[in-house]
């Protein structure tokens, strides 16, 4: 029989017998003109392609494996699988009649072994009481293969893709067939693994005589796949390296599709890390920060990939390298699709904006976010809201420390102390020693003052040392945290001091005067404001140094539920105070929810807030210090707290050149060595394990030039502290 005859009734043949029937001699004399892909191959009526969007034909899963109805189900999925390869080999037969003989010959060979391990399949799943075509089936891997416009497409799309998938998923499900007891199926599954190997092989040889030379075999694979393909879809559940060296893959090749991700069905959300809202809030297009700042947000620009699910995308410039992202999935994280844009702009050159896209998650909403992911909008599938509704200038005010004092003296004036228990309560309010039997929670001549002019500004400043605080902090209300402040502690006012004030209240641009409290510990609330509510997602200490710049956040086993133990401590009644803080947040929380649901603003949210000494040695709490409506670091703490084993502490903290020269260390790199030999990572826990102990780095410290971001874990606050801060 002419290859072109049999190729012709494989692929058009309607009945299962012609389409798995092969002749024992095959010519390939008169190959024909090029015939085009129809919509969908000859098939039996049971066996035509499901209608999109209908039930049906969706992976069974494993979960009842026990069951000889579930296990031919499963089978039915696979038969369905190996049918279409051998319809797609019979295309590719007709498709390219010019194609070399030997690649035709190739192909005609792997088509009789897919013939027989749809034969097979057939069998088994006759044997555990299921027949082909009872169950809907799939045209997907027919959609995204017979469009293939040359025998390169061919091989990249359907050798390299799905049959070097079937790499994992045949060792897998072997295992998962001979874990019920299934011996057979799993020997089946056992000898389509071998074949396998040797098809994936066939197709990287011609893969790698067509692509063009001196190109990595990574580099040709990533070109000629078009979405939906990409290299997500060439493994499975667990990468087998051993299969794929025998089928000839290089090693870089192996790793790098190791931590490939590319989301294979759901529609993906798109973040980035744009840490200067604040100052394009303040200073419109002619903010430009300076250049440690410009390299602390390179080096830090893949930290949302912790905030994101697997197979969402973060927009990168460079992207985290393969032995950096080969560490992390060890460690259990799972790995976002990279997405790397010049000079952050999104361009169709990327190939981004032809994709649905989930939500759009910066690090803040502002005038840079919206610039960036303006060509974004329109592919916006998650959530119906205009460019305007998503930053206005309603939502700017949220960043100015004017209003979160404004906040906090609603707060104060509001607050009602708790009054569950009249009895209980009256008796702590005369116990001596009590935490009731004196004030707790700061004043409200201690709440920030806005100021537009130096005259308000003396003024505030007089009034507050009058009152008995001598040393005074005066804040621009927006500017990056930690920046864009001076302490007053002398006695008298500087000319310099009275020159940045004028100078900082330019523009029409306010002022915050407050008094200055010695602080006991810092913690902040991390919220994200839903169309439902206001959400809580967790509490977290904060470590700032004496100028209020960021250092550190660490969270304990019940960060998810109740503010730290370590903050109640610091009175004499913990347990009194600690009901207390609980019912005072509650409130702020109602408070913060109306004034976000009247502006409509949705996304993360935070609170920072401190417990101070005062004079006479008591602690009082000033519940709101910042609102940042935006993801902070803590948040960054919380979402890691997710990957942590139950009762362990976590310690977020970022390290700076200043410590490695402490440490004694040239490098990012050396300090990453020595990190993981004094706190190697620990992993316990089923079914998904989880890190008890041990130190991460959430950046790549090969690329990183100023900063690295550290998570370590462990059972005790006190032990992350001392060998965390130096």
């Amino acid at each position: 029989m002419e290859l072109r005859e049999f190729a012709e009734q494989v692929l058009f043949a309607t009945t299962l017998d012609q389409k798995l029937q092969c002749p024992e001699r095959i010519v390939d004399k008169n190959p024909g003109p090029p015939v085009f892909a129809p919509s969908t191959p000859g098939r039996p009526s049971a066996l035509r392609f499901k209608q999109q969007g209908s039930s049906g034909g969706d992976f069974p899963g494993v979960h009842r494996l026990d069951h000889e109805e579930e296990r031919g189900r499963l089978l039915h999925f696979f038969a369905n699988h190996e049918l279409l390869a051998t319809e797609l080999m019979a295309l590719v037969l007709l498709r390219f009649p010019d194609a070399p003989a030997a690649f035709r010959r190739g192909v005609l060979q792997t088509l009789k072994d897919e013939q027989v391990h749809t034969t097979l399949y057939i069998e088994r799943m006759r044997q555990c009481g299921i027949e082909f075509g009872e169950l809907p089936v799939s045209g997907f891997f027919w959609k995204a293969v017979s469009r293939m416009e040359s025998p390169m497409d061919y091989v990249a799309r359907l050798s390299l893709t799905f049959e070097q998938a079937n790499l994992d998923f045949a060792p897998h499900f072997a295992q998962r067939f001979s874990e019920a007891g299934d011996l057979e199926t799993a020997h089946l599954l056992d000898r389509i693994y071998r074949d396998e190997i040797g098809h994936v092989a066939y197709g990287l040889k011609w893969f790698r005589r067509w692509k063009t030379p001196h190109e990595s075999d990574w580099d040709a694979f990533c070109r000629h796949l078009k979405f939906p393909l990409s290299p997500q879809r060439a493994k499975g559940i667990a990468l087998d390296v051993e299969g794929r060296r025998a089928a000839g893959f290089e090693s870089e090749f192996i790793d790098k599709l190791n931590v490939y991700a590319q989301s294979k069905g759901r529609t993906p959300s798109v973040f980035v890390f744009n840490p200067f809202a604040e100052g394009r809030i303040a200073f419109g297009k002619s903010f430009a920060p300076v250049k440690h700042q410009t390299l602390l947000a390179r080096d830090l620009a893949n930290l949302p990939q912790y905030l994101c699910r697997q197979d969402d995308i973060v927009l990168v410039e460079t992207r985290p390298s393969v032995q950096f992202l080969s560490g992390l999935k060890q460690a259990g994280f799972a790995l976002p699709e990279f997405v790397e844009v010049n000079g952050l702009r999104i361009d169709a050159s990327i190939g981004l904006t032809q994709r649905k896209i989930g939500r759009l998650r910066p690090w803040a909403w502002g005038p840079d976010s919206l610039e960036l992911l303006e060509p974004l909008f329109p592919n916006v599938t998650g959530e119906q809201r205009e460019a305007s509704q998503r930053f206005n200038e309603r939502i700017a005010q949220l960043y100015s420390k004017a209003w979160s004092a404004d906040l906090l003296r609603k707060v104060l004036t509001r607050h009602e102390p708790r009054n569950t228990h009249p009895n209980t309560l009256e008796q702590n309010q005369n116990a001596p020693g009590s935490a009731s039997a004196e004030p707790w929670l700061c004043a409200e001549s201690e709440v920030g003052v806005a100021v537009n002019t130096l005259d308000e500004a003396l003024q505030a400043i007089a009034a507050i040392r009058r009152r008995g605080h001598h040393k005074i902090v005066v804040k621009e209300a927006l500017g990056l945290a930690g920046h864009n402040a001076i302490r007053l502690w002398e006695m008298e006012l500087q000319e310099a001091q009275r020159r940045w004030m004028v100078r900082a209240m330019q523009n029409g641009r306010p002022l915050v005067v407050e008094p200055w409290l010695e602080r006991e510990r810092d913690f902040s609330v991390q919220l994200e404001m839903t169309a439902a509510g206001l959400k809580l997602c967790g509490y977290t200490g904060l470590i700032n140094d004496r100028k209020g710049q960021f250092q550190a956040n660490w969270a304990a086993p019940n960060y998810d539920r109740r503010i730290p133990s370590q903050v109640a401590g610091l009175w004499r009644v913990p347990a009194d105070i600690s009901g207390r803080l609980q019912h005072l947040y509650l409130q702020i929380f109602s408070i913060l929810e109306q004034e976000l649901r009247s502006i409509d603003y949705l996304g993360p949210i935070s609170i920072d807030a401190f417990v101070y000494r005062t004079a006479h040695g008591g602690c009082r709490l000033k519940p709101i210090v910042e609102i940042n409506p935006r993801c902070t670091m803590g948040r960054l703490t919380v979402e890691l707290m997710k990957r942590t084993a139950p009762g362990s502490f976590g310690f977020f903290r970022l390290v700076n050149r200043a410590t490695l020269h402490r440490e004694g260390l040239g490098s990012f790199n050396s300090f990453a060595r020595s990190l993981s030999e004094q706190s190697p990572l620990c992993l316990e826990g089923e079914p998904v394990p989880k890190i008890s102990n041990g130190a991460v780095c959430l950046n790549d410290p090969a690329q990183a030039q100023v900063c690295l971001a550290v998570f370590q874990v462990g059972r005790k606050l006190s032990e992350l502290e001392l060998c965390s801060i130096s």
